[in-house]
């Protein structure tokens, strides 16, 4: 309760729990924290990582927190996740997967 508390108020505070606890794995404690800041991806579960729940809501406060989606991760081929993401923050368009930077949709809208 402390942490879902602590990432409510600041998204970042994940980056201070231990990568051996449970927290950063824990969908309810990062998807609060992404919501407040996009950045928080970067210190979730690997899985976490690749829920397109999460992710989408970490693009949507942040475009830039695609970089933090594996390149094996079809979330970066997901038009609706680089979408949000692009429209957050051209700057996004980077880290998409090859098809879609070559999307005119995609691209105008970076």
């Amino acid at each position: 309760e402390v942490v879902l508390a602590a990432v409510k108020q600041k998204g970042g505070a994940l980056q201070y729990v231990s990568w051996s606890s449970e927290l950063r794995a824990d969908r309810e404690v990062v998807l609060a924290a992404v919501q407040q800041s996009g950045d928080a991806l970067e210190h979730a579960s690997r899985e976490l990582r690749a829920d397109r729940e999460v992710v989408l809501a970490a693009v949507k406060q942040k475009g830039g927190a695609l970089q933090y989606v594996s390149w094996s991760s079809e979330l970066r081929a997901d038009r609706e996740v680089v979408l949000a993401a692009v429209q957050q923050s051209g700057d996004a368009l980077e880290h998409a997967s090859r098809e879609l930077r070559a999307d005119r949709e995609v691209v105008l809208a970076a």
